[in-house]
């Protein structure tokens, strides 16, 4: 390894971690493992899957996360070991060009602007010269571009092997390399949409493998608990419409019904949207399916949904895209089923409302029997592992969730000097969270630490409204640069923070994970508060009830140890690299004063604690003068 990896150095974490995934590897066990910031797991667990001779699944929480691993990671790990193993990448369809759809957009013309005119030409000119299809590799046009929806397909609207472009098409070519690889590099979506076909009895989407290495396991519970359940958006109602009004044009414009249908499906999902509220929120179905404007709305939707049935159902011969659109019809008609009929008790039903759009949403209250009994249909190992995985040193909460009780586990500090490197920071005096000036007060314990941190800082908060009060607060108040998220795309941001140098980033849910920034220009987070889940989240209190009608204690049991983890991963950010220095800060007061604080303590890092502002300010002092003198 050090022959190819410039720095490299020998950790014991690392090694003894590899050991354990080669075993699990070879006797076929299920191992669940924390690996400490610094630990080195990607490369923990690639160098015994490539050693393995067995065909290895690797599959990571995020597309970015997913790349990296086989552009970078993987050929540098092949390089090392000089092993003839055969790679590839797999993504779920959207990832992807669709050649049909490509050619119907361009045939329907119905484009809302000159620059989606111009953005359609140049993806026609990379459609004849990509090699994958991957629409990452296409770098000139954004990912929000409302185009790519039109050029992609999904597993709804694919016409599967009577597409005319089917022998072209990049989906199947990335499965069929992926069928015929030693290592395949997935993403936690994929892993479970192959999970719930197979469990539906429709096929599969992934090969069968010996080993599933589960990097960023800590997000799949959640992930998973989607997959089981039913969800229907305004957005696939709207495709379903738009998809319907392009086959009108192509196979069926005698059909005036059909134009006329699918239009009125498009007015029912727009006045549904709106009589569910202003507020973009999560809500239980049963509070608004008990508002008779919601309850109105929602028939209506149904009857439009069922008149588009209809008149799909007489054109549908015309045309595998009718056939299709007709095919989609009764799946959200299903769906839609579901927030008609009276509730099961062992689901939760709630919708996610956003300023354009909703999801209504039906999931199972535990995912552990339907994930296990998926784990079982084949012999195979399974490892999940994650920088924040433990809860007080144990994983049975973790376990739980997904019915890993009889999994083997291992834990592996941070082979990095906390002690010696971080120093953790309680503000005093601070009041509790639920103050209505709370966040005024976590501005003004912040000021003095971002002076003496010269900038160079995380904020990070757990709500939206939180951080735009925060960034109000604070205008005018720092001689550093601000950047707020919601002003530019993520990686933007992350780009403008490292090349300034000392700026102060202030951020919510996506830059608490996932964010690596090395080196001096971050030397600072600061966390308003403990992450808890809202409390009135529907699928919490669900959780909550079911806990306690079995005699349990849904705080300690559940709420907890998802705040711990969602807390390791914040304050994961500060500390990066072996010569990283920094201070951490809590303001949060429930850390010291209630019982559970300690929880949390004991699952953070072995930091230096204090609760005097002059030894944050000593701390930074020393920093200056430690890197004055490596300059000299």
């Amino acid at each position: 390894m050090a022959s190819c990896i410039e720095n490299f150095l020998p950790r014991l974490q690392q090694q003894e971690m590899a050991a354990a995934v080669e075993e699990a590897i070879s006797e076929y066990q299920t191992l669940v493992c924390e690996a400490g910031t610094g630990t080195g797991k990607t490369f923990a667990y690639l160098v015994p899957a490539l050693l393995s001779g067995q065909k290895v699944i690797v599959s990571t929480g995020t597309k970015n996360l997913q790349d990296q691993l086989f552009q970078k990671d993987l050929p540098l790990v092949r390089k090392a070991l000089e092993v003839p193993v055969q790679t590839a990448l797999l993504k779920g369809r959207s990832n992807y060009l669709c050649l049909y759809r490509l050619a119907v957009t361009e045939e329907e013309g119905r484009l809302a602007s000159r620059e989606m005119v111009h953005q359609l030409r140049t993806v026609r000119e990379w459609a004849g010269r990509t090699g994958s299809g991957d629409i990452t590799e296409f770098m000139d046009i954004g990912e929000e571009s409302p185009l790519w929806p039109m050029v992609t397909s999904t597993t709804e609207n694919c016409l599967g092997s009577e597409c005319p472009s089917f022998e072209d098409c990049h989906v199947m070519k990335a499965r069929r390399e992926a069928q015929n690889a030693d290592v395949v590099v997935i993403n936690h979506h994929l892993l479970m949409a192959d999970m719930v076909l197979r469990e539906d009895g429709f096929g599969e989407l992934l090969p069968s493998a010996n080993a599933y290495i589960i990097d960023e396991a800590h997000q799949l519970p959640e992930i998973a608990t989607n997959f089981f359940g039913q969800t229907l958006s305004g957005r696939q109602l709207f495709e379903l419409a738009k998809d319907t009004v392009a086959e009108f044009h192509s196979s069926a414009s005698d059909s005036k019904a059909l134009m006329t249908a699918a239009d009125k499906l498009e007015y029912a999902v727009r006045d549904f949207r709106l009589a569910l509220g202003n507020d973009s929120q999560r809500q239980p179905w049963a509070r608004l399916r008990a508002d008779n404007k919601v309850a109105e709305q929602l028939q209506i939707l149904k009857e439009a949904l069922e008149a588009l049935r209809d008149a799909l159902d007489e054109q549908a011969s015309r045309s595998k895209g009718l056939e299709n659109c007709l095919e989609r019809c009764d799946a959200q008609l299903s769906r839609l089923g579901l927030f008609s009929a009276d509730e099961t008790k062992d689901q939760v039903y709630w919708v996610d409302i956003y300023s354009r759009t909703f999801v209504l949403c039906c999931t199972p209250l535990n995912v552990a029997e339907a994930f296990q009994k998926r784990m079982h249909e084949q012999k195979a190992a399974w490892v999940f592992t994650s920088a924040t995985l433990a809860v007080n040193s144990r994983f049975d909460h973790y376990a739980a969730q997904l019915g890993l009780q009889d999994a083997k586990t291992a834990l592996w500090d941070s082979p990095f000097d906390y002690r010696a490197h971080a120093l953790f920071y309680a503000p005093p005096e601070m009041p509790e969270p639920n103050s209505p000036s709370y966040v005024e007060r976590v501005v003004e314990a912040s000021i003095p630490v971002l002076e003496a941190s010269q900038g160079r800082a995380f904020m990070l908060f757990t709500s939206h409204r939180a951080l735009k009060q925060a960034a109000e607060l604070l205008q005018g108040r720092i001689d550093y640069p601000m950047l707020v998220q919601g002003e530019f795309p993520r990686n933007e941001l992350l780009r403008r923070f490292r090349e300034k140098g000392n700026a102060v980033l202030l951020g919510t849910g996506s830059f608490w994970e996932g964010v690596d920034v090395r080196g001096e220009a971050l030397s600072c987070v600061i966390i308003d508060k403990l992450p808890f889940a809202a409390p009135d989240d529907p699928v919490l209190q669900a959780r909550s009830d079911a806990l306690r009608a079995q005699g349990g204690n849904p705080f300690m049991e559940y709420q907890v140890p998802q705040a711990v983890i969602a807390l390791k991963q914040g304050v994961g950010r500060l500390i990066r690299d072996v010569n990283d220095h920094g201070v951490m800060v809590l303001c949060d007061p429930r850390l010291i004063s209630k019982p559970y604080g300690q929880v949390f303590l004991n699952s953070l890092p072995p930091m230096l604690r204090t609760r005097k502002m002059e030894l944050v300010q000593r701390f930074f002092a020393a920093e200056t003068n430690r890197r004055s003198a490596t300059a000299v």
